[in-house]
């Protein structure tokens, strides 16, 4: 079967050859027919986290997918071949950027009938992101003001429908040129970060979602209002993640030193800070589905490549330049 990945940390992605999945019994196989690219992925191959998520060689990178059941395990009750899904595959199954998956049925979920299969492909994962920042996590209210930094990123765009949904004032970071975007999107404010500083404009904010880190985060401790609370999806982990992903008692304590840091700056300011590494959840798409049928949320794709173009796709990422999400597409 052809996928394309790596055989090991810091190599370029390239097309390997592997086994076709294994089918388990409570497992539904999907024929991929689009595979969102993230930087999650990137940073999975530079091996930036893998302390925390170690994966064997060869490894097929990917981590969105929408595709149609080929077929399902003895177990499975909630899909039947032909239906079309869409899911972010739990973090030690993921493998999208190949032809054939196979994923645990709690991981997927019927794909939303009102959008294309690249409109789906570019939404699992930061859409989970974004569910499990604001609503399990941040507790979104009518009246709350949200700052969600990157608001043209892939996270940033659904973010923001997500967060004006939930009753929030909205601001979000953004260029210039993207400011009419991110309004058109829902924010209220749109702060040009290549010529405005948040920090001076802001404050009084209940919750930040920050994509960047480093000084971005440490200056988003200082707009909440006492009590608010700082989710980093780009880090530092925390303990919190530490004792979720039931890592080893020496990996615990040397991830909570990363974020000691940050975490001493947040209770000296009278807020909190926690790191968020998403999970898998067809519950959760469902329920976002949902949202996407009726209207509240939209995909934004900025980008399509073929299978083929895989590789540069990828690479790509890091140099920007659209807005949204970038999206492979497999025919096969």
């Amino acid at each position: 079967m052809r996928a394309f990945g790596i055989k090991n940390y810091k190599e370029p992605l390239s097309e390997i050859e592997v086994a076709e999945p294994i089918v388990g019994e409570g497992d539904v196989l999907v024929k991929v027919q689009a595979a969102g690219l993230n930087q999650l992925d990137e940073k999975i191959r530079t091996g930036e986290f893998k302390q925390i998520l170690p994966y064997k060689f060869p490894l097929v990178l990917g981590n969105d997918v929408a595709g149609t059941v080929l077929s399902v395990g003895a177990a499975v009750r909630g899909f039947k071949p032909g239906d079309e899904v869409y899911a972010r595959p739990r973090k030690d199954r993921i493998g999208t950027f190949a032809e054939r998956i196979a994923m645990a049925e709690e991981d997927v979920a019927l794909k939303p009938a009102s959008i294309s299969m690249v409109e789906a492909g570019s939404l699992p994962l930061v859409a989970l992101t974004a569910w499990q920042a604001l609503v399990e996590r941040g507790n979104v209210r009518p009246g709350q003001k949200v700052l969600i930094h990157a608001g043209a990123g892939g996270v940033g765009t659904i973010a923001i429908q997500l967060a004006k949904h939930l009753g929030a004032t909205v601001a979000t970071t953004a260029s210039h040129h993207n400011a009419a975007f991110v309004r058109g999107l829902g924010a209220d404010t749109v702060i040009d970060y290549r010529s405005q500083d948040f920090e001076q404009l802001l404050s009084g904010y209940d919750l930040v979602l920050d994509s960047l880190g480093g000084k971005t985060l440490e200056k988003s401790l200082r707009i909440l209002k006492p009590g608010g609370k700082a989710i980093g999806i780009s880090g530092p982990p925390d303990s919190g993640f530490a004792r979720e992903g039931r890592l080893n008692p020496v990996l615990r304590v040397a991830i909570a030193a990363l974020s000691s840091r940050v975490r001493r700056q947040a209770r000296k300011l009278g807020v909190s800070y926690e790191f968020l590494f998403m999970r898998a959840s067809g519950d959760q798409l469902r329920k976002i589905s949902a949202l996407v049928d009726d209207g509240v949320l939209r995909p934004v794709v900025g980008k399509v490549a073929s299978f083929d173009e895989t590789p540069g796709a990828l690479e790509s990422l890091a140099a920007g330049g659209f807005r949204g999400k970038a999206v492979v597409t497999v025919a096969n």
